[in-house]
């Protein structure tokens, strides 16, 4: 790679230290796997009291309990309790979803588990869950069976988690990409739903790329949205949907990982904002987190023989898109944009080996409609033509 062979320090990005407004609190809310338990809880207690609960307690990870109110339910052959969920003020998909808990005696004095109606099935490898199983994960399993277990003690239960709808919700999520059909998964590490969490993404993020693994792969592509995947997916056609992860701006967590599971190739198709911050070095690249270093990009655009008047108007802009429009009106646009994916690749590599084992980088830049590469490490790669 050219350029200076140190390059730029890997950093996470600096966090202000002060507020002048102190926003106002956002409301936490539960998981799918919490709501799970506390509606398996409120059926046991009604299969052997006959009476249902107005409200359950579940006890969570961290050893505290919370309470939650019992929805609906009904009693036959199985009792049946429904719980809603709360996600608080999470723009969560399941929002609102009627977590429903069956439960039946058992003979033998074990908890089983089972998926119904809008939960979804396991068909690939890599989620540390069970192939033709339900995606019910080991955090939401144990919370479900304690549960059970502080009503029925020895006595055994078979257990179903239903999800009325969860087949619909499903598609507004990654499950299909990921090798779960027929439903939502039953996440949950703490129980709580933090607000726009940051760390319900990375783990999504960290997933996919294992699971990527798990089926043999050895490449994985990242893309930042929408748009960048499609750009990605069309670039390269020929590996399977599990390859591609939308990253968003774990673009370290998702290297980290690929290093864990001894992938040897990434490949990053980003536009030139979030490159912008990947080649100074910054692999968490969240917009409140981390700013663009448009003197960086003056700096490339005095490399390739910008005016004085060019660079300091790049090194002064408040976005990367200025920079982008001046390289683009001034000729600039292929070898300034082929530079800043040069970097890139420079710093992704040089994570990968510090976080364990070298990968190779790739590194495509795409326009902002996402429909051409204007510049990539891959001469072949490229689409855009200067008009």
């Amino acid at each position: 790679m050219s350029g200076d062979p140190a390059g730029p320090e890997l950093r996470e990005p600096d966090l202000p230290r002060t507020a002048k407004v102190r926003p106002k609190a956002l409301r936490t809310g539960f998981t799918t796997g919490a709501c799970s338990a506390a509606a398996a809880k409120a059926a046991a207690e009604l299969m052997i009291t006959g009476a249902l609960p107005p409200v359950v307690d579940v006890v969570f990870p961290d050893g505290r309990p919370r309470r939650f109110e019992v929805d609906s339910a009904h009693v036959g052959p199985a009792a049946t309790a429904v719980v809603v969920k709360d996600a608080g003020d999470d723009p969560d998909v399941t929002h609102g979803a009627r977590l429903t808990a069956t439960v039946t005696p058992r003979e033998d004095g074990a908890v089983e588990l089972r998926g119904g109606e809008g939960v979804g099935v396991v068909t690939k490898p890599g989620l540390g869950l069970e192939v033709g199983g339900p995606a019910i994960n080991p955090v939401p399993r144990r919370m479900i069976t304690e549960a059970v277990r502080e009503v029925l003690g020895d006595g055994g239960a078979d257990v179903t988690i239903s999800v009325p709808g969860g087949e619909k919700m499903a598609y507004k999520t990654t499950n299909r990409r990921l090798g779960i059909f027929g439903g939502i998964s039953i996440l949950g590490t703490t129980g709580i739903v933090r607000p726009f969490s940051t760390a319900s993404w990375r783990s999504s993020v960290e997933q996919a790329v294992a699971v990527s693994a798990a089926q043999g792969g050895r490449t994985v592509v990242l893309s930042t949205g929408g748009r960048t995947e499609r750009a990605a997916m069309r670039l390269l056609p020929d590996l399977p949907d599990v390859a591609f992860v939308e990253v968003g701006d774990f673009t370290g967590a998702a290297i980290r990982r690929a290093v864990e599971h001894g992938l040897t190739d990434v490949v990053f198709v980003g536009m030139i904002g979030k490159l912008t911050k990947l080649a100074s070095g910054v692999v968490m690249t969240h917009y409140t987190r981390s700013k663009v270093d448009t003197p960086l990009l003056g700096r490339i655009t005095a490399e390739f023989g910008g005016t004085p008047e060019q660079v300091e108007e790049i090194g002064a802009a408040a976005t990367a898109r200025r920079a982008y429009e001046v390289w683009q009106d001034a000729g600039l646009l292929p070898a300034c944009a082929h530079r800043l994916c040069t970097s890139v690749a420079a710093v992704l590599e040089r994570f990968s080996e510090e976080t364990g084992r070298r990968l190779r980088a790739r590194v495509a830049m795409v326009d902002f409609e996402g429909e051409h590469v204007v510049a990539a490490t891959e001469a072949r790669w490229v689409t855009w033509r200067s008009r």
